[in-house]
């Protein structure tokens, strides 16, 4: 971690770096008699609190408002499913919680063996019992003895998915170091690295890689991004893609037609001007030109006023406070609408649009310059 930090090249993209310690375990609040298979994440508070200060979209820091605290080494953060399943009332607002029988601390020395016997009587010797806040962890060590710690939990940090939300605790990095390596030596299973713009993924990415074929080559490092982590996160963005290309498309149909019509009735009330103007001596060419002209002119106005009223609109839908929820979220997640400074999009939509303007009168224009001049001026 200190040869990535001290990298020039990666110092200058890098925001935040921090290690993070993952692991399955079991997580049980004894006053309540309840217990969970959860998602342990042991993290350093600074760098998590960091983390979470990243708002490159300008989309608000969302539910994530409570994190480790630095100042007690014990403490942990769950997922309000968490806090519910384990019946930790004080941390499960707005839900369902403590419905379940109370849980009897006395045990029926007849069902038990002598030596579980002992063994419990031992237990509760050595460990006090836990109060209402506090959960016991209990994870699998390196060399596969069980190995128990006991937290205290602070607050609920709402989870986007449900599933992650039903399972997750976040402890400090050295507790999980110690609930997984015991007195080994502690390791981490991830940094994560959090860049100052999505921009700058490739060159983080193959300067990475040049620094684990080079001076990291001896550590089984590798480079995963967002994206690779979550694949579901691009399947959402092609999903939306497509819909919005369908879209387009509509919109293409409908844009031809109103404006070949417009045209259409353009020529037809103005054979006249247009028998006027053939005898004046103007050429095909020139009356089709003309038309043209009108369609592109035309073409440019809509775009315009089109896409000042999308930035209008934009406006007071990101100012109006509406949220939605996506299948499988747990919050509201808030609408925002990103239309000022997309100048690629905006580029794009109006040669689009300009093309489409164009073609609808092309078929217009040469109707109105094969007119016969005759005809033309006796059209009435």
């Amino acid at each position: 971690m200190a040869q990535i930090e001290q990298d020039p090249e990666l110092h200058k993209m890098m925001v935040v770096k921090t290690p993070v310690l993952t692991l399955n375990g079991i997580a049980g609040h004894y006053a309540a008699g309840t217990s969970r298979p959860v998602l342990i994440y042991g993290r350093e508070a600074a760098g998590q609190a960091a983390l979470n200060d990243w708002d490159e979209y300008h989309l608000g820091k969302g539910n994530i408002k409570n994190t480790l605290s630095e100042q007690i080494p014990d403490s942990a953060v769950i997922g309000t499913g968490v806090a519910r399943i384990l019946q930790l009332c004080n941390f499960a607002a707005n839900q369902p919680c403590g419905n379940s029988p109370p849980f009897s601390t006395e045990v029926n020395t007849e069902e038990l063996p002598d030596d579980l016997m002992s063994l419990v009587q031992q237990t509760r010797e050595v460990r006090e019992s836990t109060t209402g806040d506090q959960i016991e962890l209990l994870a699998a060590s390196v060399g596969g003895a069980p190995n128990i710690i006991r937290v205290q939990v602070e607050g609920t940090q709402p989870q986007a998915a449900r599933e992650l939300d039903d399972s997750y605790v976040g402890i400090h990095l050295a507790q999980a170091q110690q609930l997984a390596f015991g007195r080994d030596q502690p390791g981490v299973t991830a940094i994560t690295l959090q860049l100052r713009s999505t921009a700058q993924l490739e060159e983080a990415r193959s300067r990475l890689l040049h620094l684990f074929q080079t001076s990291l080559a001896d550590e089984p490092l590798a480079v995963y991004d967002f994206a690779q982590l979550q694949p579901l996160y691009h399947q959402i963005l092609d999903m939306f893609s497509k819909m919005f290309h369908f879209l387009l498309a509509l919109i293409l149909c409908i844009a031809l037609f109103t404006v070949s019509n417009t045209m259409s009735m353009a020529v037809l009330e103005r054979t006249v001007e247009i028998g006027t103007l053939r005898a004046m001596g103007l050429k095909r060419q020139d009356i089709q030109r003309l038309f043209l002209n009108e369609g592109i002119l035309l073409g440019i106005i809509g775009c315009t006023v089109g896409i000042i009223i999308a930035l209008l609109l934009a406006y007071l839908i990101n100012h109006s406070g509406l949220t939605w929820h996506p299948p499988g979220v747990i919050w509201p997640i808030p609408v925002k609408i990103r239309i000022w400074g997309e100048w690629t999009m905006l580029l794009g939509v109006l040669l689009i649009m300009m093309v489409a303007a164009v073609f609808s009168s092309w078929w217009p224009a040469r109707r109105a310059a094969n007119v016969h001049i005759v005809q033309a001026l006796h059209h009435a």
